[in-house]
Formats: structure tokens, sequence, C-alpha cells
């Protein structure tokens, strides 16, 4: 049966940096090649966030965003329905993404020289932020144990000098698919409390778990909420990064104060067009579409994972949540050179290189699948032919 989500959408030509930066960055041809790497997807929103950009299109007038109660509304709907979270609408600020978010939070709790703690591989956004503030980053790097990524406290115990002021932890883990379990999330609180540091969780593929995951919100763990900055979006869910909307919610009154200072003194409000949108989203119309689009996407994590698999020395570690393999080159006993070549010239396919998301990361590469099944298939077959020779 035919799924919305298989129209094969030609995004050339639109200021798309996945499709139309493919070529000057990787190399991989703008005429066949296959996009498969900056973090968004290839389908269009559900139709109430188109309604809402006509409707705002419609009337013309692109003035100041006022009354906001909606858009906080929505929100609390969401989180409560959806991860059973009780908000506050006076929690909640608006930011120009999670990356901004995260900058934010750098300026507002900690300063030039600390140290910031990521637990590594990790999402490339967030070293980048951290230096470009003038802080340090503390890789803490995991472990794989049964073919997943797992924490070493008493490791990480071991590296803390002192100088540390802030985890940024990524919930659910990109890139490499974990949903934290209970347990974990545990022990990264009692790793905070120990070392007196605040807690950043960006949980913006909270939405996008796998059948038979669950994801538990940072904000239900006990005894964590007076050091705990969440970070949650419409963007990765609905596709509409393009509108530079997220939300960073504070429970904790001084820590609300800290950042509403560093808000108000760099000048930041909201793009309306994001807020128009988020508020569409964050509907019953928008969770259905979640709800297609997810078991769409466990669809083609099937697929893609199968014919990664079937490559001696591959592998895709075992998604749990996200639409983003992570798979690994390390048995092939190839460099990251040749690998990373036969990929990108032989399969033409752009993917994100491993090293970006530091220590581990160097075996790696990370495969976006969120697009048009047929294009998954075929890069299945591509990647089986440019490695044709190990079977």
């Amino acid at each position: 049966m035919t799924s919305r989500f298989d129209e094969e959408i030609d995004r050339f030509g639109t200021h798309c940096v996945k499709w139309d930066m493919m070529q000057p960055l990787y190399g991989v041809p703008a005429d066949d090649g296959l996009a498969m790497w900056v973090a968004d997807m290839d389908f269009r929103p559900p139709e109430c966030v188109q309604k809402a950009v006509q409707h705002t299109a419609d009337h013309g007038i692109y003035g100041y965003f006022g009354d906001d109660s909606k858009y906080r509304s929505a929100i609390q709907w969401w989180m409560e329905t959806r991860h059973n979270w009780t908000i506050d609408p006076s929690w909640i600020f608006s930011t120009h993404g999670l990356v901004n978010g995260t900058g934010l939070c750098l300026q507002a709790f900690t300063q030039p020289g600390d140290g910031i703690v990521l637990f590594t591989p990790v999402y490339h956004a967030f070293a980048k932020v951290i230096r470009g503030a003038g802080r340090d980053v503390v890789e803490c790097q995991m472990e794989i144990e049964d073919g997943q990524y797992v924490m070493d406290f008493d490791a990480y115990d071991a590296q803390m000098t002192g100088r540390e002021t802030m985890v940024i932890l990524c919930s659910p883990h990109n890139p490499g698919g974990r949903v934290w379990t209970q347990t974990e999330l545990d022990g990264v609180a009692e790793f905070c409390r120990r070392h007196d540091l605040i807690l950043v969780s960006d949980e913006i593929h909270h939405d996008l778990v796998m059948p038979g995951h669950r994801h538990i919100p940072m904000t239900h763990i006990e005894g964590i909420a007076d050091r705990l900055v969440m970070m949650t979006a419409s963007t990765k869910t609905f596709n509409i990064a393009g509108s530079h909307i997220g939300n960073v919610i504070i429970s904790d009154e001084k820590l609300r104060a800290r950042f509403a200072a560093t808000m108000m003194g760099l000048g930041i409000s909201p793009n309306s067009f994001g807020m128009f949108m988020a508020t569409a989203a964050y509907s019953p119309e928008g969770a259905v579409w979640v709800d297609e689009l997810v078991t769409y996407l466990d669809g083609n994590r099937k697929i893609f994972d199968e014919a990664v698999n079937t490559i001696p020395g591959v592998s895709s570690m075992p998604m749990q949540s996200t639409y983003l393999a992570w798979v690994d080159f390390a048995d092939t006993g190839m460099d990251s050179g040749e690998f990373t070549r036969r990929v990108q010239t032989d399969a033409r396919i752009a993917a994100n290189l491993g090293p970006s998301f530091g220590t581990g990361g160097e075996t790696f590469l990370r495969f976006n699948f969120a697009t048009p099944r047929a294009r998954v298939i075929e890069a299945g077959k591509r990647l089986q032919a440019a490695f044709a020779d190990m079977q």
C-alpha cells in the first residue's frame, strides 16, 4: 500500500543544504547521488502545518508575534499527552532552534574556560557551540556493549577536574539511536549531583522512538530539577527545521531567572512562522501523522539495516530511536579514507563522517534514512555493490 511518505519530492534548487550542498561538500554527484547526511526528512509536514503557513501567507502581513498563549498551550498538551509530562506555561522559552538553545545555556550557566561534558560520540553541533563560546569540551567516551552504547560513570568520575560546570545529554541519543533506561538516567543525575553540574537534556528526538521502546523525559528523574534544563522542539518531529523554533523548558525558578536574563540581554525573540507551525503541529492531527511517520521510519530502518548488515565487516548499531543509522566499518579492515571513498564515490551516497561526532566515531558513518523507501532500497543496493569484494 502506498504511503504519504513514498512521494519523492525534488529538493534541488530550494536552498536545501542536504541536497544542494551534497556535491560541493562530499563530491557526490547531484544527478544521481543520494543525500543521507543532514538530519532533516524528505517528507512534507502534516497538512495542519501547511494550512497554518498558508493562512499566514494569505493574510499577507508579517508583523511581530504577540499573544503566545495558544502556542504555549499546544506545547503543554503535547508534552502531557505524548510524554506524560505536566508543565507550566511560564517554564517555556522559545529559542531559534536547539543549537541556539544550547548556546544560550552556555551563556546563562557557565563561564569562559569552563569544562562542558559530552558523552561521545554525540551530535557534532554541541562541540562546535561549546568551543565557539570559549568553553572547553570534556569528552567522556562511551563504551559499546552488546552492540550498543553504555556510559561508564566510574571512568567519568576519574576524568573530572573540578572545573567542569555542565553536562549536555542527548536523549534519545544521536547518533547511536539509544533510548536511555531509567537506570542510566538515574546514573546521569547522580553524576551531575556528585560534581555539581548543570544538566542540559536535549530531547529533540523524543517523539521518534521505534516500536517496543519508551522514552523517559529527564524531568521524570528524581533529585535533578534544581539543576535541569530541558530542550525539546517540534522541528525534528515534523520536519520543519527551517522554522528555527525550539523550546527550552525550565521548572527551577532560579535557573529560569538566569536564562530569562540571558535571553533579554541578547534580544532573543521568536520567529512568527515558527510559532504558527509549532502550534499547528502539536495537535491531534499532528499526533496521527507522527504515529504514521514512526511506523514508516521503522520499516525503512529494517530495510536499511538488513542490507548493510549483509556486508562482511559492516554493522549498523541497533536503533531504538531517531532516523539516523550509525554504521561501523571497523571490521572491514579498511582505513576511514577507503570506506568513505567507497560510500561517496562508488555508492554515490553523502553520509555524515563519524569523527565529527567526537572520540569514538572514527570508524563510523551516519546515514539518514528519513526519505522515501525506494531511495532507502537503492542505497542498500549501492552499498552492497560498493563493498562487493567483501562478499
